[in-house]
């Protein structure tokens, strides 16, 4: 029976050398794949290694690196804030923390990426890069800041401008149409006053003009008569028909005799 418990031990612990020196291979074999640029062989390394074993802080912060590489960077952070969790070591965290500030450096969140940094630094003071880094990253959030207020600043004085003009526009309109009607008003009052000192001027100037309407005669179309030359014309007519017909009643006497009964 003792021996049996002791069989059975044995083959367990060498089951579990055997699984760590499996997960260890591919760790290596990812960090070598990293170090030659292949990150997405270097990830999937890294993967197999993590489904074989818990998450440990090494595992996940080598598979950040090579989300890192490949641009993958929601997931990148996301190794990165685990193992920050999982790390004890101060030597971890600040690993976990600066790499995190790098995945925001890219995707242009500067004030996570001040803040993560910040946080490395509190792990490692003397890590000249992470001081560069958060510098150079407060440096370009205090930009971004500068260049919102400065957009801003531009659209408030457009806007301003805009209605400072309208308001200017609207201020000349309404100047226009009074003095129009200023000048209306006026015309009205004088004529007005004019008609009531001078009634009588008023009332004559209007027979005036009803009475040289009336005296002037109206003019004729061309080619037409007037009424009295028409009356001279039918006046020859009348004395030329005259004439002719005496002529006839003469011719009429001499050629015809006298009788002296009368016709049945």
């Amino acid at each position: 029976m003792k021996s049996i418990i002791i069989f059975i031990t044995f083959c367990f612990s060498l089951s579990v050398y055997g699984q760590k020196a499996s997960i260890d291979n591919k760790l290596f074999d990812g960090n070598k794949k990293v170090q030659s640029k292949d990150f997405i062989g270097a990830e999937t390394d890294y993967r197999i290694a993590i489904s074989k074993s818990k998450e440990t802080p090494k595992s996940l912060y080598n598979l950040g690196n090579a989300q890192y590489g490949v641009s993958a960077y929601e997931e990148a952070a996301q190794q990165f804030y685990k193992t920050q969790k999982l790390a004890e070591a101060k030597s971890e965290k600040h690993a976990a923390f600066h790499n995190m500030g790098n995945v925001y450096m890219q995707k242009k969140e500067y004030a996570k990426a001040v803040e993560a940094y910040k946080s490395a630094l509190r792990n490692n003071t003397k890590d000249d890069e992470t001081r560069y880094n958060y510098a150079l990253a407060k440096s370009l959030l205090e930009d971004e800041k500068n260049n919102q207020k400065s957009n801003n600043g531009d659209k408030s004085d457009q806007k301003s401008n805009n209605d400072d003009k309208n308001d200017q526009k609207n201020s000349q309109n309404e100047d226009q149409n009074k003095k129009s009607d200023s000048s209306n008003e006026e015309k009205n009052s004088d004529q007005k006053n004019e008609e009531e000192k001078n009634p009588k001027d008023s009332s004559e100037n209007k027979k005036n003009r009803d009475s040289k309407e009336q005296q002037t005669p109206k003019k004729r179309n061309p080619g037409q008569l007037s009424p009295d030359q028409v009356k001279s014309l039918l006046q020859a007519m009348n004395n030329q028909e005259k004439k002719v017909q005496d002529k006839i009643n003469a011719k009429k006497v001499k050629g015809k005799p006298l009788k002296n009964k009368k016709d049945w």
